[in-house]
């Protein structure tokens, strides 16, 4: 009378039995990581150096794959439906916190919050605001004394709207209190060469991006965004120390899965990371770069995508951005 009991629960066994092993045997595939920009940005380049690693470490394919547009959404949206196994990553950044408030609800098809498990922080860097070098400001102090002498004639280019590169600069505006027209571009590269051609007058821009121009003299910095100078441009005071002791922004990039994706699969990428983020040559690559290494535990980086959605969500309302 017990054997179709003993039948059934044999059954259920052989069938959890391969999920369990797979997930023993994670990585037993290869792992695709979606970064959600075009080939050669800041999130493609982390993610190739950190893809290179992960596939060393566990002698398996980590491949890159890039799925742009949609600001960003697409890629995102991507990897929330994929299936919930491991093997496909998202490289999330700060464009998808903004994005939460930034988009409408019905053109926003994920929610970052719910539809995505955090695995990890991987980086993050501040932001550097550049000028032509013979704009006659030489510091933070200057260009906001020539905004308010001529309200509305500056204008600062941005990487797109709605980018951390253009709300830094609103944050900017709204901290001194001073009005500069916002001219987006498609991508850094555009915005940059316009700075240094005088056809805009500054940028807020990625430090991967932007410090290039910097030690080549074809563009000077005045100011970086984060709490503390940062170590690629040491020289270069923060806006904190220019008289704005309260503003900071900072970008970040950091991996996310699908969010039913089995907690033992995403400690196990979560371990991973840890490894591949201490190893000397990643944090003197991404250093090189003006970032920062920053390994966290999924919890810890789900808290901090928790208070950067509302923040950059703030900064969105109150400069009434709205998407292109």
């Amino acid at each position: 009378m017990f054997k179709p009991l003993v039948v059934a629960l044999a059954a259920a066994a052989a069938c959890a039995a391969p999920l369990t092993h797979a997930q023993d045997k994670y990585p037993s595939k290869p792992v695709k990581i979606i970064v959600p920009y075009a080939p050669g940005g800041p999130n493609d380049i982390v993610a190739r150096l950190v893809a290179q690693k992960l596939g060393e470490m566990e002698k398996q394919s980590f491949i890159v794959e890039n799925k742009p547009g949609g600001g960003s959404n697409i890629g995102a949206d991507f990897v929330a439906k994929a299936p919930a196994d491991g093997y496909t990553l998202l490289i999330a950044a700060t464009s998808h916190a903004i994005n939460m408030t930034l988009f409408p609800k019905d053109q926003l098809k994920y929610d970052l919050l719910k539809d995505l498990a955090p695995v990890s922080m991987i980086m993050t860097g501040p932001l550097v605001l550049v000028t032509r070098p013979d704009f006659p400001a030489n510091n933070l102090k200057e260009l906001v004394a020539t905004a308010k002498a001529k309200p509305g004639e500056l204008s600062f280019a941005s990487s797109g709207n709605g980018s951390s590169t253009h709300l830094g600069g609103e944050m900017l505006n709204s901290a001194a209190d001073i009005k500069t027209i916002h001219v987006p571009y498609k991508g850094s590269g555009p915005g940059l060469t316009d700075v240094m051609g005088g056809q805009t007058t500054y940028m807020v821009d990625t430090m991967i991006s932007a410090t290039p121009f910097v030690t080549s003299g074809k563009l000077k910095a005045l100011a970086t965004t984060g709490k503390t100078r940062s170590p690629v441009l040491p020289n270069v005071p923060t806006v904190a120390e220019q008289g704005y002791p309260n503003f900071e922004a900072v970008a970040f990039i950091g991996m996310m899965a699908p969010a039913a994706t089995p907690k033992p699969i995403v400690d196990k990428v979560n371990a991973d990371l840890q490894k591949v983020l201490a190893l000397p040559d990643i944090k003197d690559k991404l250093a090189a770069q003006g970032f920062t290494a920053e390994w966290m535990k999924p919890a810890d980086f789900g808290s901090y995508l928790q208070k950067e959605v509302p923040k950059w969500g703030a900064i969105v309302k109150s400069s009434n951005v709205k998407v292109d």
